[in-house]
């Protein structure tokens, strides 16, 4: 039985459901958060269907609507390919998972803030959570310009409204800086869209940008579309706001402004590095470069850290850089190896951002000198912190290690590299990755090994709806890493 407008259904059922939730939050509490998990549950469902058409015919899933009035026609859609449908499909299931951590999470975060009786917060908190799948589910299967910027422009909301209302610290001050950082990045992409569409005739559609190919201002569209991204990508020199935002936020939410920066990787392929290949290439060295840079920065800003929490904001600013290297490479197995590696980063990164929550819940510090000892009390969360660091520093067989092999496979081939470049850019690339194994499992060892202080005899192991979610994540990046093909057939096919 085939499921009508299934792409719809993906941003249309949590829409909906997102004032509902609302309303109910304000008469059943945190148990509102169950009835928004199971919408990401159902939603998740579709777009495995939907992979499942995708792997089995080969074809895209399209769909296109029109919205007409007076004095205009709009038309948008959405696209599942082989390049849409895996990112898409494994951002919501991220979002599914921090969803039903962040039930137990939140009415601790609510108790704290606004008192055990405030139930209407709970149905606050889960609406405006309901847009972050919605956006970025968007963003990835949008086949329209606008309708991208649109999504992008949502998923800003939750950010701010959720670090302002439910943040630490200073939550206020951070959650303006962050929104101005954003709404920068997301206005340069909007005008690198409109001087688009003037060279098409008007056309907003992301398969009308190979028109402009060899025009001059394709140059510039790659420019303005490029750093409106490497802002949010949090690449060296446009960084600053990133720790800020990560180590303030709600811990699963620092895990979806992870994926948002990550999601960088995607875009730069879907919208320049393929339909504007020759117009780009110009950029290649310059971002394998600045991706370098940031690589090597962004492990050493990690390791001179002792807050859980900040700590692992900053390897975000490390990890997405790996993703740019590959990318700038612009062979088909670096742009592959690129979102390869963003989708394996962010199943690590959600995991190790919501231990961090699990660990300032549950001891009330952020303080690693103040820990150690901890896998005596907390022994699940202490195996999920070393599969979340063996995912991100490439550790078999766990999907890290598939990533970066295809990703430098990629890189080594050439591409926009030439002479002794060719080899001394991968080659720094691969010393750089040590620094990641530093920078996660240092922690791991500071906090839960170790003597226990007498400060921590208390401290028990986190709910299982707190950590099976977690444990979920790890298995994807197990299926991942042991049969890669589940990744590397839709990649392969696109590229």
């Amino acid at each position: 039985m085939e499921i009508p407008f299934v792409l719809l259904q993906t941003i249309l059922v949590p829409a909906v459901a997102a004032p509902l939730v609302a309303l109910m939050g304000k008469r059943i509490g945190k148990y509102v958060g169950w009835i928004a998990s199971a919408i990401l549950i159902y939603t998740t469902s579709l777009l495995l269907i939907a992979g499942s058409t995708i792997w089995t015919t080969a074809l895209p899933i399209s769909e296109t609507y029109t919205w007409s009035a007076v004095s205009f026609t709009l038309e948008f859609g959405f696209i599942a390919d082989n390049l849409s449908l895996p990112v898409a499909l494994i951002m919501n299931l991220i979002c599914t998972a921090a969803s039903i951590y962040s039930i137990h999470y939140m009415k601790h975060r609510i108790d704290e803030l606004y008192g055990e009786e405030n139930k209407s917060m709970h149905g606050l908190y889960h609406a405006l959570y309901l847009l972050f799948p919605i956006g970025l589910v968007g963003v990835a299967l949008s086949s329209n310009l606008i309708a991208m910027y649109l999504f992008i422009e949502l998923v800003l909301i939750p950010s701010y409204f959720l670090l302002d209302f439910f943040g630490y610290r200073e939550r206020h001050r951070v959650a303006t800086m962050y929104f101005i950082w954003n709404q920068v990045a997301a206005g340069l992409f909007l005008i690198g869209a409109i001087l688009a569409s003037t060279a098409t005739g008007g056309s907003f559609s992301i398969n009308a940008l190979s028109t402009i190919s060899g025009q001059p201002i394709a140059f510039w569209v790659c420019l303005l579309i490029l750093v409106g991204w490497l802002i949010k990508m949090a690449a060296f020199g446009l960084h600053v706001w990133l720790p800020y935002a990560h180590g303030e936020h709600l811990a699963h939410i620092a895990a979806i402004i992870a994926t948002i920066a990550g999601l960088g990787s995607y875009v730069i392929v879907r919208l320049l590095a393929v339909p504007l290949a020759a117009d780009f290439q110009v950029f290649g060295l310059p971002i394998m470069v600045l991706g370098l840079i940031t690589m090597v920065y962004g492990g050493l800003l990690t390791l001179a850290q002792d807050d859980v929490k900040r700590l692992y904001a900053c390897s975000t600013i490390s990890q997405t850089a790996y993703s740019l290297v590959g990318i700038g490479s612009l062979t088909a197995m670096g742009l592959a190896g690129g979102v390869f590696y963003f989708v394996s980063h962010i199943l690590g990164k959600s995991i190790l951002l919501c231990i961090a929550g699990v660990l300032m819940m549950q001891t009330g510090s952020r303080d690693m000198n103040k820990m150690g000892g901890l896998a005596k009390k907390m022994p699940f969360t202490a195996a999920l912190a070393i599969l979340g660091s063996m995912i991100l520093s490439a550790i078999p067989p766990l999907s890290g290690l598939q990533a970066e092999w295809v990703m430098f496979v990629g890189i080594f081939q050439g591409g926009t590299l030439q002479g002794a470049l060719q080899f001394a850019i991968p080659v720094i690339a691969i010393f750089a990755t040590f620094l990641t194994a530093a920078y996660t499992f240092w922690p791991v060892k500071r906090i839960f090994f170790g003597p226990l202080s007498s400060e921590l005899e208390d401290v028990k192991e986190a709910p299982k709806s707190m950590t099976l979610p977690l444990f979920i994540l790890a298995l994807v990046s197990l299926l991942f890493g042991i049969y890669p093909d589940v990744v590397m057939h839709f990649l392969s096919a696109f590229f």
